[in-house]
């Protein structure tokens, strides 16, 4: 696919500063494109690579407008890099129609340009908008709504009752609606209590590879419109997650926690159960959040605390093993100085006569 850098730069609603006939193929990284690619400039030492960049042209921000290199100049490089991404982006290959080889069941509705995949199972009452693509291997159980122009790479199995919105992508070997954890445990064994609610997944949310979003207790586990989960993500059941949230990759969510709108909860962060934190909260990587956190707070470490805090603590502790030494020192010197003052204490009563403790 080739666009013109005029094309570009209209699209991005850019500046162009360069030949406007100017043939683009591709996007590169600034070291590695070719004189037949765009790349981008976003940080200072990138910009220090233009001179022995191959590229044909760059998107830069006002700061680099300088550069004699053919430009596009936007006020956001990044976002428009990932715009223009996706304008070079491979199509996603979708199976034309209905696969002889993919079972539906009974009363199965499906919108316009419905794409299945062979070897999907799809489950009786099931609701399949418009532009629907699933691909091989997935499992759609009864009574299932998804809503239109949403991707289901192979192998994601969405249990009974669940709801996907539209324009959403999951990614392959996720399991939505499974069952939540819980049980009463009894000195005979644990008494196992049946996970009678469903799954909401709002619109233009995307679920990376081997995410499991369990079901509700009694009730919805809800995950709301624009979220972004990376890969091998767990919400445990009645978990609500507010829009636009960002949940990075081994993030775990115990049972009934709400998050509000746009949190972010980085990599292998913990959260225990019945908590909530506030729009706009910020999680340091491989944190444990034991209570509550109030709207826009930054907080890391386990337990989690203010994330100035953590960072003051954690200077500290390359000094623990001098500290530790000095410490014994000076145990050492108190308890010599200690001996010292009884052994003075004894010679002074001797010196008096008085002998008495």
């Amino acid at each position: 696919m080739k666009h013109t850098l005029g094309e570009l730069a209209a699209f991005l609603g850019g500046e162009l500063q360069g030949p406007a006939d100017l043939s683009i193929e591709g996007l590169a990284p600034i070291d590695q494109a070719t004189p037949r690619d765009i790349t981008f400039i976003t940080q200072r030492r990138f910009a220090r690579l233009a001179d022995q960049s191959r590229a044909a042209a760059f998107i830069v921000s006002p700061e680099y407008a300088r550069l004699a290199r053919p430009l596009i100049i936007v006020p956001h490089p990044y976002l428009a890099y990932a715009r223009v991404a996706a304008l070079f982006a491979p199509p996603v290959r979708r199976w034309p129609g209905i696969s002889e080889l993919a079972y539906l069941g009974p009363e199965v509705a499906l919108g316009q340009e419905v794409s299945v995949a062979p070897l999907v199972f799809i489950g009786s009452g099931v609701r399949l908008g418009d532009r629907v693509t699933i691909m091989p291997g997935c499992v759609i159980n009864d009574a299932v709504r998804i809503g239109a122009d949403t991707l289901i790479y192979p192998n994601v199995t969405i249990r009974e009752r669940c709801t996907v919105g539209e324009r959403c992508i999951i990614h392959s070997g996720t399991v939505i609606g499974s069952d939540g954890f819980g049980f009463v445990p009894q000195d005979a064994g644990h008494v196992k209590i049946p996970q009678l609610g469903t799954v909401v997944i709002e619109d233009d949310v995307e679920i990376g590879a081997n995410c499991t979003i369990d079901r509700g207790a009694l009730g919805a586990t809800r995950v709301g419109r624009g979220v972004k989960m990376d890969n091998l993500v767990h919400l445990a059941h009645n978990v609500e997650v507010g829009e636009y949230s960002l949940l990075v990759a081994q993030v775990g969510v115990s049972g009934s926690t709400k998050l509000g709108k746009r949190v972010t909860l980085a990599g292998q962060v913990g959260l225990t159960g019945h908590i909530e934190l506030g729009d706009g909260v910020q999680v340091g990587a491989q944190s444990g959040v034991h209570r509550s956190v109030p709207p826009g707070e930054t907080v890391s470490g386990t337990p989690a605390r203010p994330h100035r805090e953590w960072l003051q603590t954690m200077s500290h502790l390359p000094k623990l093993p001098d500290l530790y030494q000095r410490l014994k020192r000076l145990e050492q010197d108190v308890r010599a100085l200690s001996a010292r003052l009884n052994q003075e204490k004894e010679i002074s009563k001797l010196k008096t006569g008085n002998l008495e403790p």
